[in-house]
């Protein structure tokens, strides 16, 4: 099995926005990079479960936002918060949305943006980017008294979870193509990205033999990396898509 052949193939067919239903295709609402940044970030915390049951939840914050997200974020009063939808989200509470817009809007009107706090750990000599991203996670929740629940919402790298939906915001900021915004691919190098690593991508590349680790963690997740970086050194990360998809379509290999 040509698994680098395959691999490609999969990659050139879901790289367009009608090859999937995927939660990165609500970052077509933002009207600009800045708010698109913004809304990628609330889209990856919430990426966990059911893909309908994400994307509904997505719409509901854009329909409060009334199409703003921007907007929205940076007048966010939580004192004057009221609502006729509820915000909680399976393992996550309404105050942790709360928690999570309130530090948002604290790390926009600290640094100007989301990736100028990541810029400030990032550094280009580090093999990749997980230094950078515990420190960038670990400010963000510095910013308010969170709870459990808030910790699932944004983990830290140093708690050894695979950090999936942080490397999924992370790969839709870096990688420029059909998919993924490219918006901080002047600043950040995507060799250096580490695939996000969900239930479909662990099965299908255990499946695929790419792994041997049997622990789903950041351990595996940088194991897959390197050896996805054997059949692309520049861009490792681009078939994350590809495999997730073939996890979610069952294809069979």
């Amino acid at each position: 099995m040509n698994i680098k052949r395959i691999l490609n193939s999969y990659y050139r067919k879901y790289n367009s926005q009608q090859s999937s239903r995927d939660p990165v295709w609500n970052l077509q609402f933002a009207k600009s990079n800045s708010e698109k940044e913004l809304l990628a970030f609330v889209v990856s915390c919430y990426s966990y479960g059911n893909i309908v049951q994400i994307n509904n939840f997505i719409k509901k914050f854009i329909n409060l936002a009334n199409g703003n997200v921007l907007k929205f974020i940076m007048e966010f009063d939580p004192d004057e918060f009221c609502t006729n939808d509820n915000f909680c989200y399976r393992f996550n509470t309404e105050k942790d949305f709360v928690d999570l817009i309130l530090s948002i809007k604290y790390i926009v009107l600290k640094y100007g943006s989301l990736k100028s706090l990541f810029l400030k750990h990032y550094n280009e000599s580090d093999v990749n980017i997980l230094n950078a991203l515990d420190k960038f996670t670990s400010e963000i929740r510095s910013t308010v008294r969170y709870s459990k629940s808030f910790e699932y919402l944004i983990p830290v790298v140093s708690k050894k979870s695979t950090c999936k939906r942080l490397n999924l915001f992370l790969r839709w900021m870096v990688r420029k193509d059909s998919i993924d915004t490219g918006i901080w691919s002047r600043e950040v190098d995507k060799s250096k990205l580490i695939i996000p690593v969900d239930t479909h991508v662990y099965k299908v590349s255990r499946n695929l033999g790419l792994v041997s680790r049997k622990s789903c963690d950041i351990k595996f997740a940088v194991e897959l990396t390197e050896k996805l970086k054997s059949f692309d050194p520049l861009d490792p990360v681009k078939y994350d898509f590809a495999l997730c998809h073939i996890g979610v379509d069952k294809i069979l290999l």
